[in-house]
């Protein structure tokens, strides 16, 4: 063999005996942790954990324990007397498929979901009866309710019971009773039922107007089926403006953060007192469901309205023809007065009570019957609240003067409207504005009635001062600067005349009413 032929080999060998290495090292080892898995004490086996921390004593969460026992307190002193309303309606085949969208009496947007619960078989019907149109179409809905009596008085809402035929209501014992409808009243959206028992656990009335915010609150009532659950929150608000078309509605509402869903319609709102302050009647939420927002109506306009329903089976409101807002900082100086207090009266309708009693638009009420109106929602429920015939003593500031105006209240009614408006003119840049006159045919667009003369505010250019202040297309300017004006010329050369740097009131018709608004000037 030669000496290369010996290198070569020598060069394989060692380089087998390197790959032979390694799988006996493994081995090796393998049998090294066999043999101390088998010598190690059995007791190495289960390693025993470390103990747990200890829970916190008592002291420590005695402020927690205590609001825990709190709620859990109030939560047992309501909960019996709240029930479960079902109810089974009939719609006539002509509206079937309406109601099927719709089972409450409101025009309210998607977002403004009232908690009725869910309808069964809405699409099924839909097609169902359209096969079978002589046939009536049976809905079913559930609410919630609050016995406030023990011989069975219920307070619910008008949405809940509205077209019923029967109404079951599920007591906290699990019985099932036959309710007997007392009496409803749509502009408030409050009902009272009565089931035919005694002794019945029941929950007293608490003050609205005593709420604030941040208050503790639990909300009682039957989301989406599961029956006679609370839920804890704050009062987020008060004074909550009514989202109703119907500006005639009372608001008021008191704004809460305790969970409320479909279903809740009717469940009272308790304070920590474990006293009703209102009854839950719609959320906010665009997809329906909660989302923080839930509204109930404050007792201070509960609490009559049932008692007139279960004396007289029905309401009557008191109406003085107005419209009216809040005055605003921005406003009060255009009044004449000192602060920002008071309702203003932006609509007379012709013939009202009001109307024949003198008032005027741009009168600022600040007393009712010698106690302050500290503004238009309050006044609205006091008013509303009135027997017809009742006659109010309204104290009201005109052009800086104060004045008394005895107003003699009657049934409210509906508003009536009338029809008729415009060709094209332009204002300055300063407020812009696009303004047309009132033509017949713009009138009938915009529902706007004979005596209704201004201008059509035809543009509104993003971000200017008519933005800002919230006017809108379709929107009729009926007065700057407390100065009437009928024609786009008029409003042209009313605020043409308003010196650089000043505010302008203007005030504006939309949809059947009138509100103030100021313009401020865009600089530069």
């Amino acid at each position: 063999m030669s000496w290369f032929e010996q290198l070569r080999f020598e060069q394989l060998r060692k380089k087998a005996t390197r790959r032979l290495l390694v799988p006996v090292v493994a081995i090796g080892a393998t049998v090294s942790l066999a043999t101390y898995e088998f010598a190690k004490p059995a007791s190495a086996a289960a390693p025993t954990p470390a103990p747990a921390a200890a829970a916190l004593d008592d002291n420590s969460v005695s402020a927690l324990l205590a609001l825990d026992h709190a709620m859990e307190t109030v939560a047992a002193r309501v909960t019996p007397a709240i029930v479960n309303v079902t109810v089974t309606s009939k719609t006539s085949p002509d509206n079937g498929d309406a109601s099927a969208q719709d089972n409450s009496d409101n025009d309210d947007s998607n977002s403004m979901q009232q908690f009725f619960g869910q309808q069964f078989g809405q699409q099924f019907g839909k097609k169902f009866f359209q096969m079978q149109p002589q046939q009536p179409q049976i809905e079913h809905g559930l609410g919630s309710g609050v016995i406030i009596s023990p011989d069975g008085y219920i307070v619910t809402n008008n949405h809940v019971v509205d077209g019923a035929m029967d109404i079951r209501v599920t007591m906290g014992d699990k019985r099932i009773l036959p309710a007997k409808l007392i009496g409803r009243d749509k502009l408030t959206d409050l009902a009272v039922i009565k089931v035919n028992a005694s002794d019945l656990p029941s929950v007293p009335w608490g003050d609205s107007t005593k709420l604030r915010p941040g208050q503790t609150v639990l909300a009682f009532g039957n989301p989406l089926g599961f029956r006679f659950t609370v839920t804890r929150g704050i009062v987020s608000a008060l004074n909550r403006p009514n989202p109703a078309a119907d500006r005639r509605a009372p608001g008021q509402f008191i704004q809460t953060d305790a969970a409320i869903n479909q279903g809740n319609s009717g469940g009272p709102l308790v304070d920590a007192n474990g006293e009703v302050i209102g009854i839950n009647t719609f959320l906010v939420s665009p997809s329906g469901s909660f989302s923080g927002m839930g509204f109930a109506i404050p007792t201070q306009i509960v609490k009559p309205t049932v008692d007139a329903l279960i004396r007289n089976g029905k309401v009557e409101h008191g109406y003085m023809g107005i419209g009216i807002s809040d005055v605003t900082p921005d406003e009060a100086k255009f009044f004449n007065v000192k602060n920002a207090s008071g309702a203003v009266v932006s609509q007379v309708e012709p013939d009202s009570p009001a109307a024949k009693a003198g008032l005027k638009i741009g009168d600022v009420i600040t007393e009712l019957n010698g106690k302050t109106v500290n503004d238009a929602g309050e006044l609205q429920v006091a008013v509303g609240q009135k027997q017809p015939g009742t006659k109010l003593d309204l104290t009201v500031m005109r052009d800086g003067k104060s004045m008394q105006v005895p107003v003699t209240v009657e049934a409210m009614g509906a508003r009536d409207k009338g029809t008729e408006t415009a060709s094209a003119a332009t204002e300055k840049p300063r407020w812009g504005l696009g303004l047309a006159d009132l033509t017949p045919e713009i009138r009938q667009q915009v529902e706007a009635g004979n005596d209704v003369h201004g201008a059509l505010v035809e543009k509104v250019n993003p971000g200017s001062s008519a933005d800002d202040a919230g006017l809108r297309r379709g929107d009729i300017i009926t007065e700057v600067n407390r100065h009437p004006v009928h024609s786009a010329a008029d409003v042209q050369k009313e605020l043409g005349s308003v010196a650089k740097g000043d505010d302008a009131l203007v005030l504006v018709w939309s949809n059947g009413g009138t509100t103030f608004r100021v313009l401020h000037p865009t600089q530069g």
